[in-house]
């Protein structure tokens, strides 16, 4: 090999390290997926909800996966130039941090991306509409409950499940605890339409508590038609 062929063969082998084998002209290109693909995973992420971004925020969420995958990509294909990584990792922390930059200026754009601090219970019972607007399941909240040592609604004064998808819960002191609908497996399975003994009865829909003398009944506040005995338990810590 020739002083001419080692010259030629140096500028080529650069080439191949810092663009693969894309040339220069790729690296716009580059800058518009990154944007394309930020904006997706953050729909995306917005979307699921804020169980589906427990513990972290969106945005961080958004810039682990983005620069997770530039930094994986070139450390196992060949093909793919350091120079894209680089590009992607720049495009990445200059969107989040302008998207930091908005949500801090407006209150508007910070709840349009992140949303807001939704009250799921209220006074021992559900906020029915912010049941359907976060879609939860109900198992899975009850189960969330149960593990704050909640027992019955009537101990709790108010939740609220937060930005980070955890759930705050307030609860009455014990003397205020009233009776409330029973989150129990053992106690709510005993669901019935037909009341036989006149009771305080609690709607497995809404929680709502009301004195009802035999027969069917409907609920006062959501229509709601299955009921179980209310029950006046304290909480246990």
């Amino acid at each position: 090999m020739t002083l001419g062929d080692i010259s030629q063969a140096q500028p080529s082998a650069l080439n191949k390290l810092l663009f693969g084998d894309q040339d220069h002209w790729f690296l716009p290109e580059i800058l518009l997926r990154t944007l394309v693909m930020y904006i997706v995973v953050l729909i995306g992420l917005r979307l699921m909800g804020k169980r589906g971004v427990r513990q972290l925020s969106v945005f961080e969420l958004v810039v682990i996966i983005g620069l997770g995958s530039a930094a994986g990509d070139p450390m196992f294909y060949q093909e793919v130039g350091l120079l894209s990584a680089v590009a992607v990792f720049v495009a990445v922390i200059t969107f989040y941090r302008f998207t930091t930059y908005l949500t801090a200026k407006s209150k508007k754009v910070e709840q349009l991306i992140e949303g807001k601090t939704v009250c799921l219970i209220e006074d021992g019972k559900f906020c029915i509409d912010s049941f359907k607007k976060e879609d939860l399941a109900q198992d899975e909240f009850f189960s969330e409950l149960r593990l704050k040592g909640v027992s019955q609604l009537g101990q709790v004064d108010r939740a609220y499940l937060e930005l980070s998808g955890e759930l705050s819960v307030f609860y009455f002191a014990d003397e205020a605890v009233k009776p409330g609908l029973s989150i129990l497996p053992h106690e709510f399975d005993k669901q019935v339409t037909t009341i036989v003994e006149t009771d305080v009865y609690a709607c497995t829909r809404c929680g709502n508590t009301q004195k009802i003398a035999g027969s069917a009944a409907v609920c006062a506040v959501c229509e709601g038609k299955k009921w179980v005995k209310a029950v006046a338990h304290k909480r246990v810590p």
